[in-house]
């Protein structure tokens, strides 16, 4: 399986950065969507931004204004700037992509990355 491979997770005080990465396989075709996934304890998985092949981008309300989705030219990286970050924004963070191709869709994640914000 294509894997996407994450980094830039850890341990921040509030208030702090962090920027994530997770690099995408050169053999994926045709994606139209990539996004940021990320699972608090006892939540489900919540959607957290995504950017459309057109360079669209939309986010979840609680990291507005603090949180920057972004890609490479090539669509080969994507990236989560989180600024301004608070306790409740740790989570396990996923990367994800979605291509289409004749007959359907495939979709990839990221094995998931620890962020964890506290003093």
């Amino acid at each position: 399986q294509v894997q996407l491979v994450e980094s830039g997770g850890g341990l921040v005080q509030p208030g702090g950065s962090l920027r994530l990465s997770c690099a995408i396989s050169q053999s994926i075709f045709n994606i139209k969507v990539m996004g940021w996934y990320r699972q608090a304890p006892g939540k489900q998985r919540e959607l957290v931004a995504i950017i459309a092949s057109g360079g669209t981008t939309n986010y979840v309300d609680a990291v507005k204004g603090r949180f920057t989705i972004s890609r490479d030219n090539a669509k080969t990286t994507l990236f989560l700037q989180m600024n301004a970050l608070k306790p409740e924004d740790t989570a396990v963070y996923y990367c994800y992509a979605a291509s289409q191709f004749s007959g359907g869709v495939n979709t990839y994640w990221g094995q998931g990355t620890q962020v964890t914000v506290s003093s």
